[in-house]
């Protein structure tokens, strides 16, 4: 009896260490694949915050831009229509005018 419980123990204890080194070996195969995952999450990350960065900096510059044509929007304006009626006027003074260089 007592060399029948002792095989019995081995066995269980064998089996016992085959399914222990099994658990093992799935556990390390999880860590790594999870160890790669977290790997290349940071690489996403970091390359999501560097695009964040750059269109920041893209809004910052569109919104400069747009400040200064807001500023200046109504000299520009100005500017315009004082250019539209230098030419109103100088359309009015050719319409009456007798070009004779053009009359021959």
């Amino acid at each position: 009896d007592a060399q029948s419980a002792f095989e019995s123990f081995v066995k269980d204890t064998n089996d016992s260490i085959t399914a222990k080194q099994d658990s093992i070996t799935d556990k390390a195969d999880t860590k790594a694949k999870k160890e790669g995952e977290r790997t290349d999450a940071k690489k996403d990350l970091e390359n999501i915050m560097i695009e964040l960065e750059e269109l920041a900096n893209e809004n910052a510059d569109l919104h400069k831009a747009c400040d200064f044509t807001l500023k200046n929007f109504d000299t520009r304006q100005q500017a315009r229509d004082e250019e539209v009626e230098g030419l109103r006027e100088a359309k009015a003074a050719l319409s009456g005018a007798q070009l004779g260089f053009l009359q021959k």
